[in-house]
């Protein structure tokens, strides 16, 4: 009876810890990168994070400070961006997140000049936190063809 009592607390503990990096990842994607609060960078990540994104030149981004680059570049691209949280799903140490984003195209995004047209798009993050509570790795899936199709950049699908 003892050790059952002592692994629901554990349990609890787990699921505890799950919700609170769920809204850690809430705050980065929303706050940080929808409203342009790069103090919430500070705040959550590990200044080692690492980022292993299948559109960056390199397959990954790595660090806080580049981080908050990316929330510049971002949000010249898109005075008005967006970054809304759809679900989101948290098992041990890491918190999976379905997202929508978007914006007005006004500035240079991947290689594409102002259009000022109207995009959004959707995708999937898995990250990873560490012990203490850090965001130290992140893998993201995102819609940047569709996003390309929007701003005109590409043909769309007939």
């Amino acid at each position: 009876m003892r050790s059952g009592r002592c692994l629901r607390e554990v349990r609890q503990e787990e699921k505890a810890v799950s919700e609170e990096n769920k809204e850690k990842m809430r705050r980065v994607l929303e706050e940080a990168f929808g409203q342009g609060k790069t103090e919430v960078v500070d705040e959550v990540l590990d200044s080692d994070f690492v980022c292993w994104d299948p559109n960056s030149e390199t397959g990954e981004i790595r660090g806080a400070e580049t981080i908050k680059g990316e929330i510049e570049y971002f949000r010249n691209a898109f005075p008005d961006f967006y970054w809304r949280v759809d679900d989101q799903i948290a098992e041990g140490d890491r918190v999976t997140t379905r997202y929508t984003l978007g914006g007005t195209h006004q500035g240079e995004f991947f290689g594409v000049p102002g259009t000022g047209k109207r995009i959004e798009i959707t995708g999937i993050n898995i990250d990873r936190f560490d012990e203490g509570g850090k965001l130290v790795e992140e893998w993201p899936e995102y819609d940047l063809l569709g996003a390309m199709q929007q701003m005109g950049a590409v043909p769309g699908s007939q």
